[in-house]
C-alpha cells in the first residue's frame, strides 16, 4: 500500500511539474528541486537491500530513524522523572551543575525519593552535631617503602584518557585540579601535553598497552617511563589491572576518535580501533606484579605506586595479598573500581554483566587487607558513581580512604549525559576530538567550575560527617550507614556485610566465607579455578 502510494504521488508530481513547466517556468523549476530529492531517495530506498523498513516504506520510513535519533533528548527533557534515570538522574546532574556554579543546591518542599524503597541508604544524625575538622578533607598516601608521600584530598578526578576526552576537557579538568589542589588521574591513554599544561597534580595511570612508556612491540619501556614519571606534576603512579565498566577487556578507543596527535602520544597506527590487551606483559603472577611495583617505585625514587582493579576472581586478589606477606613488597594504594563505573566505550555485555559492584568489591578488598594485617600499610581508593558528599561518606564507611569521581567532574564542565561518548559526536565537546565540537568547551570558563564542584562536595561531606556527631573520619564506621531491607526494617552496614577482625586470615581457624578461596590462593601464581 505504501509503495503504491509512493509511486502514485511521484507520478502525479512529475506530471504536475510537466504541466506547470509549459506556463510557469520558475514555479516548475522550484517544484522540481523540491520533489526530485524525495523521488530519488524513494527510488534508492526501494533498490537497497540492507533495511527492510525503508524497502517497504520509502521516504517516510526515514521518520522512524529521525525519531529514534532524538529519542534520548525527548526522554530526558520531557519524560524522565527527576530521580528516575540511570546512570545519573536529573536531580543528581543538576546538583553537580549548581555546585559547579556555587549556586544554591537546596531542594524545596521535600525529598522526591521513596525513603521506603528497598535499598534506600541513609545516615542517622546526632542530637549533638559536631564540626568536622577541616584537616579531615585530606589524607596522606605512602606506605613503608615510599620516600615521597602525597597528601591527597578525599575526592579527586578519576581516570579519563585524552582521546576518550577532548583536549579542552582534559585541560579544563587539570586546571580545575590545579585551582583546587586535588589530583587528576590521566587514564590509561598516556601522559599528554594537556595533562601537564596547567601544572595540576597528576596520577599517571599505566595500562596494559603502556601508552607513553611502550616499546615498538607494545611492551613496557622503563626509560620512557622514568623520564615522564619523574616530572614534578606526577605525584603517584597507578597500574591499571582492570576497569569497572569493562573488566577483563582492554581499553577501547574507536578509530573515529584517533587523530594523528593521539596516535603519536599513544604510539598506535591511524585508521584502526585502538584496543589495549586484556592483560599486562610486564608481569603475570602475584610475585612479578609486586616486583613491577617495586621497579616503578625505584624508577621514581620513591613516589607512591599502586594498582587499580575491579574485583573479579577472589582467589586472585587473595594471591596478591599472600605475595605481599611472603615478599614484603606493598603497593602504597589500591583503587577499587565498581562494575557500575563509566567508560567512553565498552562492549555491552562487559558493561552490563561483568565485574563486582563497588560496595561489595570495596568491602572485600578492605576485609582481606584487614584479615592479612596489611590495611595500615595501604590506602584504599573507591571509584564508581560518586558525585555527592553522601556518596563519599558511604564509601569511607565501607573502608575507603579516598574517592575518585569521573562523571561528576564531567558534569561540572558541561556534560549533559547525551551518551555519545564513543562516536565522536558529543554535543558539548567533552568527549570528542572533533575541533568543530570541542571548541564549545572554554577551558578558562570551565576550570573554575571543576574546582567549585570539588570544594562544595568536600564541604558537603564534612557537614554530613559533623551532622552524624563525628569530627573525624576515623570515627566513621559501617554502623553509621543504614539501608532499607524490608517494608518495616532497616539494617546498618555492619549487619549487611561481614567485616573481618585484624589478622583473621592468618590464624588456624579461617572465616568460612574466605577459607575456600584462601586455601586455593598462591603467592607465586594466579589460580583459575571456577569461582
Amino acid at each position: 500500500m505504501i509503495i503504491r502510494l509512493f509511486w502514485g504521488i511521484s507520478v502525479a508530481l512529475i506530471v504536475l511539474d510537466i504541466i506547470l513547466y509549459q506556463t510557469y517556468h520558475h514555479i516548475a523549476d522550484t517544484l522540481f528541486w523540491i520533489i526530485f530529492p524525495f523521488i530519488a531517495l524513494g527510488l534508492y530506498d526501494l533498490i537497497q537491500t540492507k533495511n527492510n523498513v525503508l524497502r517497504n516504506y520509502p521516504v517516510i520510513g526515514h521518520l522512524r530513524y529521525l525519531l529514534l535519533a532524538i529519542r534520548p533528548q525527548i526522554q530526558q527533557y520531557y519524560i524522565e522523572t527527576n530521580i528516575g534515570r540511570r546512570p545519573f538522574s536529573r536531580q543528581e546532574r543538576y546538583m553537580v551543575y549548581a555546585r559547579a556554579e556555587s549556586k544554591l543546591d537546596a531542594l524545596p518542599f521535600g525529598t522526591q525519593r521513596n525513603v521506603h524503597e528497598l535499598g534506600f541508604d541513609s545516615i542517622n544524625h546526632s542530637m549533638m552535631p559536631q564540626k568536622a575538622h577541616a584537616s579531615e578533607a585530606k589524607i596522606t598516601v605512602g606506605g613503608p617503602d615510599c620516600k615521597k608521600p602525597y597528601h591527597a584530598y578525599r575526592l579527586n578526578i578519576s581516570a579519563m584518557s585524552y582521546g576518550a576526552l577532548s583536549k579542552n576537557a582534559v585541560m579544563a579538568l587539570n586546571k580545575g585540579a590545579k585551582i583546587g589542589g586535588f589530583y587528576h588521574n590521566t587514564g590509561e591513554g598516556g601522559l599528554s601535553p594537556y595533562h601537564l599544561k596547567y601544572g595540576g597534580d597528576i596520577v599517571w595511570q599505566i595500562g596494559t598497552a603502556y601508552f607513553g612508556c611502550r616499546t615498538l612491540e607494545g611492551n613496557f619501556d622503563q626509560d620512557k617511563f622514568k623520564e615522564k614519571a619523574n616530572r614534578d606534576e606526577v605525584k603517584m603512579v597507578e597500574i591499571k589491572l582492570s576497569q569497572g565498566a569493562k573488566p577483563g577487556h582492554g581499553g577501547l578507543l574507536l578509530k573515529e576518535k584517533i587523530t594523528p596527535e593521539i596516535a603519536r602520544i599513544r604510539g598506535v597506527p591511524m585508521g584502526e580501533d585502538c584496543v589495549s590487551p586484556p592483560a599486562h606483559t610486564a608481569f603475570n603472577t602475584p610475585k612479578t606484579l609486586l616486583a613491577f611495583i617495586k621497579q616503578l617505585r625505584d624508577l621514581t625514587d620513591g613516589k607512591p605506586i599502586g594498582f587499580k582493579l575491579c574485583v573479579g576472581s577472589r582467589i586472585e586478589f587473595l594471591s596478591i595479598c599472600k605475595a605481599m606477606l611472603k615478599y614484603k613488597i606493598y603497593p602504597d594504594f589500591i583503587t577499587v573500581d565498581g562494575a557500575e563505573g563509566g567508560t567512553g566505550a565498552a562492549p555491552a555485555e562487559f558493561t552490563d554483566y561483568v565485574g563486582v559492584p563497588l560496595d561489595e568489591g570495596l568491602v572485600f578488598v578492605h576485609n582481606v587487607l584487614v584479615g592479612c594485617g596489611l590495611r595500615s600499610k595501604i590506602r584504599l581508593i573507591a571509584s564508581g558513581k560518586i558525585i555527592s558528599g553522601f556518596d563519599v561518606i558511604c564509601k569511607l564507611a565501607l573502608g575507603a580512604d579516598i574517592c575518585n569521581s569521573a562523571r561528576g567532574m564531567l558534569f561540572s564542565i558541561g556534560c549533559i549525559q547525551s551518551r555519545k561518548c564513543h562516536n565522536n559526536k558529543c554535543p558539548t565537546g567533552v568527549t570528542t576530538v572533533d575541533p568543530n565540537r570541542f571548541r564549545a568547551l572554554n577551558v578558562n570558563a570551565k576550570a573554575p567550575r571543576v574546582a567549585s564542584f570539588h570544594k562544595n562536595t568536600i564541604e558537603s561531606f564534612l557537614e554530613i560527617l559533623g551532622a552524624a556527631g563525628l569530627s573525624r573520619v576515623s570515627d566513621l564506621s559501617p554502623g553509621h550507614i543504614y539501608r532499607r531491607t524490608g517494608t518495616t526494617s532497616v539494617s546498618h552496614y555492619d549487619e549487611i556485610y561481614d567485616f573481618l577482625k585484624p589478622k583473621a586470615l592468618l590464624g588456624k581457624k579461617l572465616p568460612d566465607s574466605y577459607k575456600e578461596y584462601w586455601d586455593k590462593a598462591s603467592a607465586d601464581y594466579f589460580c583459575h579455578f571456577a569461582q
